[in-house]
């Protein structure tokens, strides 16, 4: 949530104020970053390097379209109709995500794959 929220403020400077373009940048930054963490700690019990590829297509596909259409629904009515700070309008576009989005990872993206036991965590 950090690094969206910083990237979303640096990328709003960087867009000239243009609240959707640098909420969308930073939804993909902050995608790309949630994945390797979740590949290699939320997750790592169920890694398979011969899956990269599609769990990266299918957390894109998740997690991606929930955080892209919460966040440009969200967003326009929380800054434009509600007036509401653009950080603290991304917080609540992100909270309202969040649930959904690990689900997602949980059941499809990352899910244990049929027949094979979860290693345990050392």
């Amino acid at each position: 949530m950090v690094l969206q929220l910083t990237a979303v403020f640096v990328f709003n400077r960087w867009a000239g104020g243009h609240y959707l373009i640098a909420s969308t940048a930073a939804l993909e930054l902050t995608l790309i970053h949630n994945f390797v963490w979740h590949l290699h700690y939320t997750w790592r019990d169920r890694s398979d390097s011969s899956a990269v590829l599609t769990r990266l297509i299918q957390f894109h596909l998740s997690n991606g379209l929930v955080s892209m259409l919460g966040n440009l629904l969200l967003m326009p009515l929380l800054v434009d109709r509600a007036h509401l700070p653009l950080i603290a309008s991304n917080s609540i576009a992100i909270l309202c995500c969040s649930t959904l989005n690990f689900c997602l990872g949980n059941w499809w993206a990352f899910a244990a794959k049929p027949g094979t036991a979860l290693r345990q965590s050392s």
